[in-house]
């Protein structure tokens, strides 16, 4: 198949730290959108993509753009399109949807007339049509229709990339492994220093660091991918990519990471985590209290994942958490960048320490900041020189 239009989806917020993803990998950036970012290349650069994307949800290969005000026109328009090339007839698919437009009060309905243009021609081609469903573990196709613009998609990752495989025990509301890793990118961190994470939950921001630090490319750890399902998958390829990667990735870290929690039950989850993710000797987990986590010697990041509750007697005790985590910061932390993600601007102001940068993320829908503080050795004000008496 030739040269399309690539999109990887991904949470608003993170597009900047995708587009230096793609940058790195030597893919062309043709635009940055609120939840996405577009590239261009083959259904065969598909592949690496998913292998080796860390913050991206989906990546969408654009099968077909086209223009359609019903629901008729679309099926007309997508029963034209050479689905048999494409989708195995003893196959499955699945089709996922974005539907904004006048003529359709229920997306359900776009999907169902889009599912049917598809087996229909397939059955029509090849004699037999392929099984179809909500699953998304096998072929996946994606309708955008916007007002009468309708584009077609290819769905080359299925599950989202997000689902790396290795959180078996989650806990309460974990943070995506896509939004930690972009976290983790947004320090700058990168294997040479030391990397902290107390409040560690089930490990993510942790694991992610380490992968990011190992170059360990995320992909390796799924075994299915919605490019696998499709007609023409270059499987030799595939693991050429696969086996590339695991030679690329470093085995050691000049820097240690330090995860801890004051919960035994979420330090026991983060070993599991890390053990399923491959990097558990990687990490020093231990229970504790994060005011009692001494960081090591030689500087590096530490970055807090607080709670940000949402009930008044919430906020008030956390408020206490957030002035202890600013006391932490100056009596223990000098010489480190130290890292607050919130999504509470009220509990932020409670760490009493002013932010070089704040980075906007959102976090299920919650608009947070990723808050950077300098913990500088000694005092950074320059005395000025006294003058002499007039």
């Amino acid at each position: 198949m030739e040269k399309s239009t690539i999109l990887i989806t991904c949470p608003k917020g993170i597009p900047p730290f995708l587009t230096q993803e793609l940058r790195a990998l030597g893919q062309p950036v043709l635009s940055e959108q609120i939840a996405g970012v577009e590239t261009t290349g083959t259904l065969d650069d598909t592949l690496r993509l998913n292998l080796r994307i860390r913050t991206g949800h989906r990546v969408l290969f654009l099968f077909k753009e086209f223009i359609a005000t019903t629901a008729n026109e679309l099926y007309q328009h997508l029963s034209e399109l050479s689905w048999e090339d494409v989708i195995p007839e003893d196959g499955y698919v699945c089709v996922t949807s974005s539907v904004d437009t006048a003529s359709i009060n229920d997306s359900r309905f776009a999907n169902l007339r889009c599912k049917d243009a598809i087996v229909d021609r397939i059955k029509d081609k090849r004699g037999t049509r392929p099984d179809s469903g909500p699953e998304r573990d096998k072929s996946v196709v994606h309708l955008y229709w916007k007002d009468d613009h309708v584009s077609v998609y290819l769905d080359t990752s299925g599950e989202p990339l997000s689902r790396r495989g290795y959180r078996k025990i989650p806990l309460g509301a974990p943070m995506q492994e896509t939004l930690a890793a972009a976290v983790v990118l947004a320090t700058g961190w990168d294997g040479s220093t030391n990397f902290m994470n107390p409040m560690c939950g089930s490990g993510t921001i942790a694991i992610e660091a380490a992968l990011i630090g190992l170059n360990r490319a995320p992909g390796l750890m799924r075994s299915n991918f919605g490019f696998m399902h499709l007609r023409g998958f270059n499987e030799a390829l595939w693991s050429k990519l696969r086996e590339q990667a695991k030679q690329e990735a470093t085995k050691r870290l000049p820097g240690r990471i330090l995860a801890t929690d004051i919960s035994p039950d979420a330090v026991e989850a983060a070993k599991k985590n890390a053990a399923t993710a491959g990097v558990e000797q990687l990490i020093d987990f231990s229970v504790c209290n994060f005011s009692d986590m001494l960081p090591p010697d030689n500087g590096g990041v530490i970055v807090l994942n607080p709670e940000y509750g949402e009930r008044m007697g919430e906020v008030n005790e956390l408020a206490k958490t957030y002035a202890a985590i600013g006391d932490y910061f100056k009596q223990k932390c000098k010489g480190y960048r130290g890292y607050v993600f919130t999504g509470s601007p009220a509990l932020a102001k409670q760490v009493k320490l002013k932010p070089a940068r704040k980075v906007p993320f959102y976090n299920s829908g919650i608009e947070c900041r990723l808050l950077e503080y300098d913990l500088y050795e000694g005092s950074r004000k320059i005395k000025k020189p006294k003058l002499p008496p007039a």
